[in-house]
């Protein structure tokens, strides 16, 4: 039966207002960045008089953008590659093979969405006080890498038990081994997956704030949330300037995202369509 068309005309329009609801604040934000501050003050929702590109290149040099770029780029991307590598390994195993404590070890994992993150904050300092790890890397690596395998498990192993066991058994036959078979067959078939765990890891990762805010003091180590944080809290005056530094914090996630979107549509719609 053919969804009225009254219906249909109507979630466009829920979809097209909650598309505007959210663009509309970003699109303000990098019209802004380009204004000096009396063109703001003057007219905070017009388009600029003169396009200002150096807000961007003050900004980038007034806020040590260059360092807390650095630092966020690594700890996110071994983050990322540590989680979805383990993450794969563990939901590949309770996925794809059959042993008394299956359900036990997934049940686990789903027991940790449940956990606030943000409640850990002061064992996980004092976990870190005692490894001496605080004002490090692996201060942030590690607890953004335990957190997330809960989700990325949860998301693979269930995309993971939907692929029909004549794959693996194919496989065997051709004489392909346990991680043979992972590697070229089971990962590659997962990538829609991947993707959405990667996105989901790397979202949390760029903008984790309070973990840093704790376990990092060293502004040499620190991230781009408390770069900006520290920005803001100086810069008060040069507002233009903020909304330039947070334009180009803005610009990895966004970049990402259309890296990924064609993998992270295929996943979102995979087994709609039947036959």
């Amino acid at each position: 039966m053919r969804t009225p068309r009254l219906k249909v005309t109507a979630l466009h329009l829920i979809l097209l207002v909650t598309g505007l609801v959210n663009i509309v604040p970003l699109l303000w934000m990098v019209m802004n960045s380009f204004k000096s501050e009396e063109d703001f003050s003057m007219n905070p929702l017009g388009l600029p008089k003169v396009w200002n590109w150096s807000n961007y290149t003050q900004a980038w040099e007034v806020a040590k953008l260059g360092t807390y770029f650095w630092n966020s780029i690594l700890v996110t991307a071994i983050s990322i590659v540590t989680t979805v590598l383990l993450g794969a390994l563990t939901s590949y195993f309770i996925a794809r093979f059959s042993f008394k404590l299956s359900g036990w070890v997934y049940g686990l994992f789903v027991i940790g969405l449940t956990i606030p993150i943000h409640a850990t904050l002061v064992p996980i300092f004092m976990i870190m006080n005692k490894l001496q790890l605080l004002d490090t890397h692996l201060s942030l690596i590690l607890p953004y890498t335990a957190f997330h395998l809960s989700i990325t498990i949860f998301i693979l192993a269930g995309f993971m038990k939907s692929f029909p066991k004549d794959i693996e058994e194919s496989a065997i036959i051709d004489g392909c081994g346990i991680y043979r078979i992972f590697w070229s067959i089971i990962l590659p078939m997962t990538r829609p997956a991947l993707a959405t765990v990667i996105i989901i890891n790397f979202i949390y990762n760029w903008n984790e704030f309070l973990f840093a805010l704790v376990l990092i003091s060293k502004s040499a180590l620190k991230t781009i949330p408390l770069g900006l944080a520290n920005f803001a809290g100086t810069e008060t005056k040069f507002q233009t300037l903020q909304m330039a530094a947070l334009t180009m914090a803005l610009l990895p996630v966004l970049a990402f995202y259309a890296l990924l979107e064609k993998q992270l549509v295929q996943g979102m719609t995979a087994g709609a369509v039947k036959g």
